[in-house]
């Protein structure tokens, strides 16, 4: 598939992909006129580096990350591996923090429903809202 049927699949702009070639991160064949073409493939990986990006990883840090992910075996650096086992603990450490925030803020709003008169723009008292809903969500 061509560059712009990419972008249009996976909700990135065609420079962002351009930007994943540079980087290392994607790869493309070209054309006779020189225009880029992906296997079906891209489609999954486009979405894993969206989902590493989201959680905070750089470029390099996903670069230095690629070997793990091309030959899970033995033959992976230790430096790639070691790498891999940081980036998870700081998801970790960052869940960890993002879960107790999310606790105090259900604590505050459960403390300020108690004081507040029911109302017609209130959610319903008995119906956890968008804010108290288990972190476990975060993960699918």
């Amino acid at each position: 598939m061509r560059i712009g049927d990419l972008a249009a699949r996976t909700g990135v702009s065609t420079r962002s992909l351009r930007y994943y070639e540079e980087q290392g991160l994607l790869d493309s064949s070209r054309s006779p006129g020189g225009h880029r073409h992906y296997g079906e493939e891209a489609v999954d990986r486009i979405a894993y580096l969206q989902r590493l990006y989201a959680a905070g990883l750089s470029s390099q840090t996903i670069v230095s990350l690629l070997p793990c992910l091309h030959s899970p075996s033995t033959a992976t650096s230790d430096g790639a591996f070691d790498r891999l086992l940081e980036e998870r603990d700081k998801l970790i450490t960052h869940i960890s923090g993002l879960t107790r925030t999310l606790e105090s803020l259900n604590e505050l709003i459960a403390a300020n429903r108690a004081h507040r008169p029911a109302s017609v723009t209130d959610p319903d008292p008995g119906q956890p809202d968008e804010t108290e809903q288990d972190p476990a969500h975060l993960s699918r």
